[in-house]
């Protein structure tokens, strides 16, 4: 039980990646705390959890609200004391018509929506959180980038590609930032994960491309939301006390 008691603070819990680690730190010991714009797959996803045995509390709000953040953050510190893990799972390039435009069909409001999407809710609550373990002397915080911030991703816009690779420059820094209070800044670079949003997506895609896809990978498949949350809970664990400022690539291989 590597969560035993710990206070999680996750965001985006209600699908995806967000959810799959909500689930594993509930069913190991973690007092999850899952943050979500949707209210009812939200109370869906910390139910879940509970009926399994758990403990989980929703709070709905949006990442991007900086007054909704600080009283998410100053909730649960009210509430259970302290925060001991931060994942912030907001993110992804579905959010424009056209994810894989290239520079010149981008506008500007694009450009401005996904930097906005991808970074702003992961520095508001980190810059909520931190004080909270820099008192405490410790913490994990966890952040998701993907391969596109490593230029790596041909589906993918360059608008995404700085988004995703701001937040591997904002962890490293970050690492810096709270190594001396024995807090640790790490994040994970997923390929293509077969969300909830993202799964649509792939079923439209032909046989032939979806065989391309798979084939691009060493391992011969395309990642589960699993998949992702399984490494995120590493680095959110004591397994992990020694390992910040990183960025770890879940891809498969590629």
């Amino acid at each position: 039980m590597r969560f035993t008691e710990r206070v999680a603070l996750i965001t985006a819990a209600g699908s995806g990646i967000g959810r799959a680690t909500a689930e594993i730190i509930g069913g190991e010991g973690g007092i999850v705390v899952g943050v979500d714009t949707d209210k009812g797959r939200l109370e869906e996803a910390m139910g879940a959890i509970r009926r399994a045995g758990g403990q989980a509390h929703a709070r709905p709000a949006d990442a991007l609200d900086p007054a909704q953040v600080e009283d998410v953050v100053a909730g649960v510190v009210r509430e259970l004391g302290r925060i001991d893990i931060l994942v912030n799972a907001v993110g992804g390039s579905t959010i424009i018509p056209r994810p894989a435009a290239a520079v010149d069909e981008l506008t500007l409001a694009e450009w401005q929506r996904l930097l906005t999407f991808n970074l702003d809710g992961t520095f508001l609550f980190c810059h909520m959180v931190a004080p909270v373990m820099k008192r405490q002397r410790a913490g994990k915080i966890v952040n998701i980038s993907s391969i596109a911030g490593r230029g790596l991703s041909p589906s993918s816009s360059s608008a995404y590609a700085a988004a995703k690779g701001g937040i591997i420059a904002f962890t490293r820094k970050l690492a810096h930032e709270l190594g001396p209070f024995g807090v640790t800044v790490n994040a994970i670079a997923p390929s293509l994960t077969l969300t909830e949003r993202i799964r649509p997506r792939w079923e439209q895609r032909t046989a032939d491309e979806q065989a391309q896809e798979i084939a691009r990978t060493p391992l011969r498949r395309v990642a589960e939301a699993r998949d992702q949350a399984r490494v995120i809970c590493f680095l959110a664990s004591r397994d992990a006390d020694f390992v910040t400022g990183v960025t770890v690539d879940v891809t498969g291989g590629l």
